[in-house]
């Protein structure tokens, strides 16, 4: 992985309805690899991906995407984000929303082409997004994070209720895009997941338990796979406290 740091988070708080979500955060996610952020649900994860992204309101602490404040203007074009439900419109065909939000974004008419061509979705071009399957909006939603070319994405659990065939279509895509120097960030609740990744963040209850290669974390803990890995950090952590 690339020495790069596209996110650097610092001493993040963030209290949501009364309770501290993340109490004292401290993170980097570096360009050139897939960087999985993973934890049960309600640990956080959509809670600093919504940090990162600049759309969450943060007590303390600091968030750093690409050298500037998380949030940022200038931001706009250089990170794609990929929410959990399908960021798109029902009643505009393939082709049409990826036009409406290459207009928004500034990007190149024909970015649009590019981008359904990167997550095959040409036959679809002309179909309803309303029409399509809950793995083919999802993809929608990542070709219209794809355009205008971004140098950091941001995927917040992008493969819950995805058939095994199209997960790791998916996941190819993570690493190809990784490969030509993105950063990629993508969170999930599936331990079996971590396998996928280049490395790894561990979260449990807004604490990062662990910030490794899931080999370097599988020899450190003994585990024999990432889910027993969290596990045994759950439990030293239980013993430290």
């Amino acid at each position: 992985m690339a020495n790069n740091v596209v996110v650097q988070v610092r001493g993040l708080r963030v209290v949501r309805g009364g309770a501290v979500v993340l109490p004292d955060l401290t993170l980097e996610v570096r360009a050139g690899g897939v960087t999985g952020l993973l934890g049960p649900s309600g640990s956080g994860k959509s809670t600093l991906i919504r940090s990162i992204v600049g759309v969450q309101v943060v007590d303390s602490g600091t968030v750093q995407v690409l050298g500037r404040p998380a949030g940022d203007a200038r931001l706009r074009t250089r990170v794609g984000y990929v929410t959990q439900s399908p960021s798109v419109y029902a009643d505009l065909t393939v082709r049409e929303n990826l036009a409406y939000f290459a207009a928004v974004l500034g990007a190149p008419r024909s970015h649009v082409d590019r981008v359904m061509h990167e997550v095959a979705l040409e036959s679809q071009a002309r179909v309803l997004v309303g029409r399509l399957s809950g793995g083919q909006r999802s993809r929608v939603s990542l070709a219209a994070a794809l355009l205008g070319s971004p140098e950091l994405l941001v995927l917040d659990e992008p493969t819950v209720g995805l058939d095994p065939v199209l997960r790791r279509d998916l996941w190819d895509q993570f690493h190809r895009l990784a490969a030509r120097g993105v950063g990629v960030l993508v969170s999930s609740h599936v331990m079996d997941e971590a396998s996928r990744c280049d490395r790894l963040l561990l979260l449990r209850e807004g604490r990062l338990l662990a910030d490794d290669e899931p080999a370097a974390l599988l020899a450190r803990t003994g585990g024999r796979d990432v889910e027993h890995a969290f596990l045994r950090l759950c439990d030293e952590t239980e013993v430290a406290a």
